[in-house]
């Protein structure tokens, strides 16, 4: 029993010191293991707010700069977690924790994959130059002014100031038309005259005012002018001409200026704009005085 308990009591000695010695061994690479460690948390700190600072330049978006400014850090940190792993000879461990992070990042990937796209899409909208926010834009069955572009959706503010929330991947895969980036565009007007009128004037009456009314309009040949149909009631024009703006309220601002000068002028020169009538011809046969009519209502 004796020699039992000593022979475990010399083995616990042994693995004691065994320990003893490698701990001793290895006490250089643990400390530069640590002082890995420190530096690549304060090389995240300043690697992240110098990104954030360059980033900023590019994306007005907070939400934007702040995620990638963290992103980095992260990866900094990781990466020098990486680096103290292989210092201490943990090459197991560190397969290991790459393998459960391959697997663990599969699953989050897999359940959070719209929410990762929409992701992924706020960040190339945050870069795209030709999307800002202050742009007035038309995509999806919406127009409007983009207010916001974070990681999760893109937000539009409606000419009636309702605001649309749209996400971020719907506006990557879909096409949108961006009215900010050109400083001009073409109204186009459309209008009738009624067939007694005389037409070159309505032309020339019609291109004087719309030269008069903008600044932009030089002069009345600037204006296009087209006849395009014998209505019902009417001869429809097309008239087009460019102003200065930005944005589809200018537009709209300046085409009802335009129709309210046109009136004005139509109305001073006595040209008529006919509205759709219809007209009911009676003939004989259906005369109030025809017999049968009259005894079709005595009947009743």
């Amino acid at each position: 029993m004796k020699e039992q308990f000593n022979t475990a009591l010399g083995n616990l000695v042994s693995k004691l010191e065994g320990w003893f010695n490698t701990i001793i061994e290895y006490i250089p690479n643990f400390i530069l293991a640590i002082l890995v460690m420190v530096t690549s948390y304060f090389a995240a700190k300043y690697i992240s707010k110098l990104v954030s600072r360059l980033v900023s330049k590019k994306v007005n978006q907070q939400s934007i700069t702040t995620a990638i400014s963290r992103v980095t850090a992260v990866v900094v940190v990781a990466l020098g977690l990486f680096i103290s792993l292989g210092v201490l000879n943990l090459g197991k461990a560190l397969t290991s924790l790459l393998a459960g992070a391959g697997v663990v990042g599969l699953a989050i990937g897999l359940a959070l994959q719209g929410t990762l796209a929409n992701t992924f899409a706020g960040l190339i909208l945050s870069f795209r130059k030709k999307i800002q926010i202050g742009n007035w834009v038309e995509t999806t069955g919406y127009s409007g002014e983009v207010i916001d572009i974070n990681l999760k959706d893109f937000t539009l503010k409606e000419a009636d100031n309702n605001i649309v929330v749209i996400p971020n991947k719907t506006i990557l895969e879909n096409p949108l038309k961006n009215y900010s980036l050109t400083t001009r565009m073409r109204v186009f007007l459309e209008c009738g005259v009624g067939y007694e009128s005389d037409l070159e004037k309505v032309e020339q009456l019609t291109k004087e005012v719309i030269a008069k009314t903008f600044d932009q309009v030089q002069k009345p040949e600037d204006v296009e002018f087209y006849y395009t149909e014998f209505g019902d009631s009417s001869i429809n024009y097309l008239c087009r001409f460019w102003i200065d703006a930005e944005s589809m309220l200018e537009k709209l601002r300046a085409k009802t200026k335009a129709i309210i000068e046109i009136k004005k002028a139509y109305d001073k020169e006595g040209i008529n704009i006919p509205f759709p009538i219809r007209t009911l011809q009676f003939d004989n046969k259906l005369s109030v005085n025809s017999p049968d009519l009259q005894e079709a209502f005595s009947n009743n």
